[in-house]
């Protein structure tokens, strides 16, 4: 009987980590739309193809933060948001980068992140 209670506690357990790494996953992905970016911020051809491998590489961190956890999670996410940033500033003009900031904010306050 008690192992049978272990058990059962051991997989409740482990199904609240994985539902807890599942919304984290879930609250770090930053998967947009290219095209629908491209036009709120008015992209030319050769911003689009810059935009698009920056934000791969920012998805690609951001999913590195989302599997960390604590004070490493923190960081990880911070410097993905800074060199996102630091990134689209060479690439965007100004008024492109004052919307990019606006939108970035806008989605991390949204989901917790900020």
């Amino acid at each position: 009987m008690l192992v049978a209670m272990m058990s059962l506690t051991m997989a409740n357990a482990e199904n609240e980590n994985n539902n807890a790494t599942a919304e984290a996953a879930k609250a770090f992905d930053m998967t947009v739309n290219m095209r629908k970016l491209a036009v709120a911020l008015g992209l030319t051809i050769d911003q689009m193809d810059a935009v698009q491998d920056i934000h791969q590489q920012f998805c690609n961190e951001m999913m590195l933060a989302a599997q960390a956890t604590g004070d490493e999670r923190e960081k990880l996410l911070e410097a993905a948001v800074k060199k996102d940033v630091r990134y689209m500033h060479y690439v965007l003009d100004q008024k492109q980068y004052k919307k990019y900031l606006l939108l970035l904010n806008t989605t991390l306050s949204n989901r917790g992140l900020r």
